[in-house]
Order: structure tokens, then sequence, then C-alpha cells
């Protein structure tokens, strides 16, 4: 603790000249002129022939303890006076974080960019960046579509490199346990199965652009409100089986050039100095071989950081002090921090920069995007995830024999909302309105300028479409009651640094839509939302469509899905609660006006997370996981499930029964006969098919082999246990209708991989 503290005010006290970074372009090697010959001045470090490993033994073989020193440390690419800090004249403006190469070396500096949902900007001088905005992440969870994800992750990838980053901030996967979290919208719902595995494409088709991409946060960070402060307290096994398990799919799948450790301590030990996250269970048991980056403002110590696997500290001038900067050189020099340790650092990153492109590909500032394209990549991805939670005596698709429709709330004239914080991004077109608190941080609110209003006029233009923005709710319940049909968009807005204090509407909207589907029961709601919420006016209403944030095209998305161009095939990826006395825990854990006192947030619930949590206690929610209607109807049969060397595959026939086109998600869910599971039953896998009318095909799905599993903490290994296992065929995880087989299983050890070790 003595050297610690010694550290510690020696890098507050330091200047950073001690390490002197220079500038970069990410240029090819210099050529030399000799006479009518060019000469390339080619370093052996840049044969593509080699692989990243050999790569990086070469150039790090010839790099100086500076030189070292420079790759693992991070400056804000904005100024910020708030902070003392000045961004280097280098970076991209407004941008997120710079780390300096190493010129004499051809090492590219990395220009990053907050991400998730598109190339994001901060706010400050200068002209922001308007980028394509993919609908939130739950909205590309609730599609349960690897390809749209993948999608999705490729064009904003895209957009990323061709505005010059080279890294992107993107691929959380924290699991939802707080559906209050202002940054669910970010994430990929409750279930560790499919959050991985959507992420994880994200993450991959990020990469596919030469661009590296992290995964997050790491790990635990379930919560805002007090997230620096917040200790998470949870068993070994059970984090194993639930968040770590989808951090670990997502690793897996998208093979991540960086991890970014989290704000919030887990089990005692801030997450970027945990020993046990970061060495042992991450680059131990996983083998990541890319680098670990801290969040901004996430870092701690010097020595501790270092040796319990932090590898680089973004944007220093979040933190308390440089930890990074001339406290790490001299820790170095005294040994207080080895050498050994600081090469492994440098090691990690540049293998990272080698193995997703960053040397053979630079990104430069100015290039083509093709913005018509890629707005419609994320009006796909938007479609694909609205989820049609109620259809009463079908109302929807509406027709276009309407005469007298009113639209009514949330800007819907001019926009659709999205989500605050570093995710947001800045539309085409600037913002659709003006005004709205708050206009800082985790602001400014924005609308997408994507009107709703003016994509349903298209669709019915002999009709009189009236709207209402419905701050008088009388004047919009008597243009409710002159009309034949309402569309009612309600909105609740989260964003980044902050909970909300509840499930319900912000802003007195449980009231406007009661007194709405009062004076018009053909009230088709429409939500924009970060997360679930609750729905007093459920039964009052007759139809009910999540919309989530939906993109940079999300007006013309809600109206094709409205009018039936689209067959709604969205499925919950994330379990409403019929009240917050359901939740694990009713009330938020900490205070949002206490920034200083620690506080435990006890996850006693372990690995029933969701889903699981309300079967175990026998809660009926508002609606399950993986609940979603749709325009046609579905069925399922033959099912069968077979054991083959050790791997379950179940196998079924699935019609379309219905009159029109459309997409079912059927879900596999496993349960043990005799329990011992955290709860009754675990999702173990999903196909999404596209049928048309009358049309069946046989469908096919290999289960996760660690859902059928127990992590054993002592032997660091998942066990199969000998016994009966009930295999549900399902359309969500409350199906009521679900059939089912049993299969028997042999017991069988994986490692931590889920790897068969017999």
């Amino acid at each position: 603790m003595q050297f610690r503290k010694k550290i510690s005010l020696l890098a507050m006290a330091c200047a950073l000249a001690a390490v002197v970074p220079v500038a970069i372009s990410a240029e090819s090697p210099k050529v030399k002129a000799s006479g009518n010959t060019a000469v390339t001045d080619v370093k052996p470090w840049m044969d593509k022939a080699l692989n990243a490993d050999q790569r990086t033994d070469l150039v790090l073989k010839e790099m100086t303890l500076d030189e070292k020193l420079t790759l693992v440390y991070g400056y804000f690419g904005t100024d910020a006076p708030q902070l003392n800090s000045k961004r280097p004249k280098e970076s991209i403006n407004l941008s997120a974080g710079y780390v300096y190469g190493i010129p004499r070396l051809g090492i590219p500096a990395q220009f990053q960019t907050d991400a998730g949902l598109g190339v994001a900007c901060q706010a400050g001088e200068g002209a922001v960046r308007e980028r394509t905005g993919l609908a939130s992440g739950l909205s590309t969870t609730s599609s349960w579509d690897l390809e749209v994800a993948f999608n999705g992750g490729a064009m904003i990838g895209s957009e990323a490199h061709s505005s010059g980053f080279n890294v992107m901030l993107a691929g959380g996967v924290n699991l939802m346990r707080e559906p209050r979290n202002g940054r669910n919208f970010e994430y990929g719902g409750e279930d560790p199965l499919l959050a991985g595995h959507i992420v994880g494409q994200q993450i991959k088709g990020i990469q596919s652009n030469h661009v590296i991409s992290t995964l997050k946060h790491f790990a635990l960070n379930d919560q805002d409100q007090g997230r620096t402060l917040a200790n998470s307290l949870i068993e070994d096994s059970a984090a194993r089986m639930s968040d770590l398990l989808a951090l670990q799919i997502a690793n897996e799948v998208g093979k991540p050039g960086s991890v970014m450790c989290s704000y919030n301590l887990v089990n005692g030990f801030y997450g970027c100095e945990n020993q046990y996250l970061l060495n042992e269970v991450l680059k131990g048991d996983w083998g990541f071989k890319g680098y670990v980056m801290s969040d901004w403002g996430a870092v701690h110590s010097t020595i501790p950081a270092a040796n319990n696997g932090l590898d680089q500290q973004s944007a220093y001038s979040f933190d308390k002090s440089p930890y990074f900067g001339a406290a790490l050189k001299e820790a170095v020099e005294q040994n207080w921090v080895p050498q050994a340790r600081l090469d492994n650092m440098a090691r990690r990153i540049l293998w990272a920069m080698f193995d997703k492109g960053l040397f053979d590909h630079p990104a430069k500032e100015g290039g083509t995007i093709d913005f018509a394209a890629h707005a419609r990549v994320t009006q796909t991805g938007s479609e694909q995830g609205m989820v049609l939670l109620k259809n009463s005596n079908s109302i929807l698709p509406l027709t276009k024999s309407l005469k007298k429709i009113a639209v009514i709330g949330s800007h819907s004239d001019v926009g659709v909302l999205s989500g605050g914080g570093s995710s947001k991004v800045y539309p085409i077109g600037g913002i659709a309105v003006k005004g709205l608190m708050p206009d800082l941080w985790p602001g400014p609110v924005i609308y997408f300028p994507s009107s709703p209003l003016k994509a349903i006029k298209a669709r019915v233009p002999e009709a009189q479409v009236s709207y209402s923005e419905g701050t008088d709710v009388k004047a919009a319940a008597k243009l409710a009651a002159e009309s034949e049909l309402v569309v009612l968009f309600v909105n609740q807005w989260l964003g980044e640094d902050f909970d909300a204090q509840t499930l319900s509407l912000p802003d007195n909207q449980d009231a406007l839509v009661a007194a709405i589907a009062k004076a018009n029961p053909k009230t088709v709601v429409v939500l924009q939302n970060g997360g679930p919420v609750l729905m007093p006016w459920l039964d009052s209403v007759s139809g009910v469509l999540e919309a989530w944030y939906p993109g940079t095209s999300g007006g013309e998305a809600i109206a094709r899905v409205l009018f039936g161009e689209v067959n709604p095939s969205g499925h919950l990826p994330a379990t409403f609660p019929a009240s917050e006395k359901q939740l694990p825990r009713p009330v938020l854990d900490g205070n949002p006006n206490d920034k200083v006192t620690k506080f435990n947030v006890n996850y006693f619930e372990g690995a029933a997370v969701g889903y699981k949590w309300y079967e175990l206690k026998g809660l009926k929610p508002l609606f399950p996981f993986g609940y979603g209607l749709s325009y046609t109807q579905f069925s399922y049969s033959n099912l069968a499930a077979e054991v083959k060397e050790g791997v379950l595959t179940v196998n079924f026939k699935m019609t379309n029964t219905g009159k029109v086109k459309g997409k079912d998600v059927a879900q596999v869910y496993v349960a043990p006969v005799k329990g011992g599971w955290e709860a009754p039953k675990r999702l173990g896998g999903w196909s999404k098919v596209e049928l048309n009318p009358g049309e069946s095909k046989n469908v096919s799905v290999t289960v996760e082999p660690r859902v059928l599993s127990m992590y054993q903490s002592a032997a660091k290994t998942w066990s199969i246990l000998e016994g009966d296992y009930k295999v549900i065929l399902a359309q969500d995880s409350a199906d009521a209708n679900a059939t089912s087989v049993i299969v028997h299983l042999n017991a069988s050890t994986l490692n931590s991989l889920g790897k068969r070790v017999n």
C-alpha cells in the first residue's frame, strides 16, 4: 500500500514529458528514390505474409522503453476545459480518444470513437460528425437475427474507417439484471446465449473493416446509478453462468481486439485492477490475446492496475492522475511493475493492431460513405427488431381504406427518439427537435429526422391524417374521438450515467394514453424506449408495437410495420415485469445524489437473471422473454431430440398456417427433470425462419453445451450431470402451448472454454 500511495502522488506531480509521444500518419513504409528504381525501406514486421504473432515479435524487439510506454497511454480526443485537458493536435476533433503511434517503426496511431450504435461524436467546439445511427442494441437483439447484427456492425465499422477511426468502443453486452439501467438500450438483453451471439456478430461486423472493436464493460456493470461506486457482489460460478458467459460467447464469436474494463468494483476490487477478472478469467481461462483498455475515468492506480491486467489507460484526463504516464515509467524502472509486464502490455496492443489490419489498411478521414445504402441497413435492422406486443381484433396491419387517422405524441411529426450518453449519434440533417433537456451530458436529447407522421401520410394520401403533440390532453383526446383510429407515440428517454428511478413512462404519459384510449379504444401505442416499461393502460388499447429507439430511418420503418409492408418478427430479449415489486431489487441500490460513498449491489439471484428469476419465483410478468406476435400464425410439429458424440440436436418442423408471409423465432429451452440448476430452464438455442403461407420447413437447432452445464469453480470446468432433460420447443419462455420431449444426457466434463474433455 505504501508503494501504491507513493506512485499515485508522484504521478499527480510529474510532468508528462517523461513519455514523449510523436505524431504519426498511418502511411505505408517510406520509399526512397534510386535512379529510376523505387527502393522500399521495408521493415520486416510489415511483411503481410507473417502472422500477427510473428510481426509483433519482430517489432517489439526494436522498441525502446519510452516507445512501449507510448502505446499504453491514451489522450482524450476533445478539448475539455473542465478537465484541464487539451486534445493532441494530431487527434480527430470531438473524438473519444487518441493514442500516439511510433513513426520510426511504422506503428500507426490509434484513433478511437465512441460507438455501439454508430460513429458517435463528443460535444465541444467544432462541427459535429453526422453519421448513420443503428436502432438500439435491444432492437438488434430483438431481431434474434445474426445476419442483422453482423450487417449493422459492418455498416458502422465502415463509417468509422471512412471517418479516420481505427478503434470503435462498441460491443456492449452487460446483462439486463436491472431493467432500469440507463444503458440497457445499448446492450443485448437478459440471456447470455442470445446476448453473446448477437453482440459477437456486431463485433465481427465492425472488425471486418480493419477496425478494432472492444468488448465491454468487463464486468457486471449492470447499473449506471453510482457506477463508479457500486461493488457488485456475486459468487464465482453464478457469474460464470450469467454475465461472464455472455461476455465469453461474444469474445469467441466476435474475437475483439480489445476488452474495456468497467467502472464498478467486483467483489471488492475495481474492474480495471481486478486480478480475478482480467488475469485469471479473461487472459488465463479464456486465452484472450488482445489488450484491456480502461473505460474513461475507470483507472485508480498505477502498480495494481498494471500488474493486475490493465494494458492501456484511456483518455488519462478523466482519471485522477496520469497513472500510466511518468508514474508507470518509474514503476517499471524500479521493478514495481516488471519489465516483462510492460512488454506484455505493448505486445497485446501491437498484436491486436496487426491482427485486425490497422497496419495494412490505414483509416483516413474523408472516405466515401454511402449514407443512402447505410440508411437501408439500419432500416432493415429496425424493422426486424420491432416487437408486436398486442393486436386485438387484428387492428394491425393498418388498411389503406382508413379515412381519418390521428397521430399523437413524442414529436412523431418530425422524428424518432434515440438514447443519450457516449453512444449517441448525431443524425444526417441535424437534430429534429431543438431545445430539449438535458442539453448537456448525457444529452443532448436527439431525435433523428425521420418522421413517422410523414411516412404514415405517404401510405394513405387520400386520408385525413391529423397530428397532435399531446401536451394538451383534452385537445388530443378530442382529436382521438373524432378519428377512426389513433396511432399514439410514447417514449422513455434513457442514457449513460443515470438510471430510471421507475419503469413508468415519464412526463405523465400514462395519463395521456388512458385519456386517448378512453376517447377511442381503437388506439395503437408505439413505444420508443430504452428498456422494459410498465403499461397500466394495456387492457384499454387495441395494439402495442415496441419500436425501441429505431435509428436513422426509424419513421419509415415504423410505418412499414404498421401497414404490413413488413410483418413484425421481433421477439423480446428481456422480460417486461408487471410491477417493480417483481424485481430482485425493487428499489435501486445507491443514492443518485451521493457521488462519494461506495455501496454494495448484492446479486443474490446469482445466475437466475430475467426469465429465470420469474420462473424460479413463480411470477407472471407483463410480457415474457422471447414474446412477439406476427400478422400470420405458425405451428410446430415432429419435435425430436438426439444426442450424438455428446452434442444435443433438436429437430422439428415449422409451418406458416396463416395467410401472409412471415418470420418466426422458434426457441429451444432445456430443463433438467430433477432440477439442480439455478432456475427451472434455460434457453438452449433458436432459429429464425421465414415462411410463405402454407409453407413448412424442417429445422435443426444445436444446443450450446455450456447451457446444459453447471460451472465448477474449483476445477474450472463445466459439468453436465447425467440424467433426463426436458427439451422444450416454444415461441416464448412462458409459452403455454409449448411442446416437449425427454432426452437422456450422460455425465460429461467441459473445459473452461466449453470444449469436451471426456
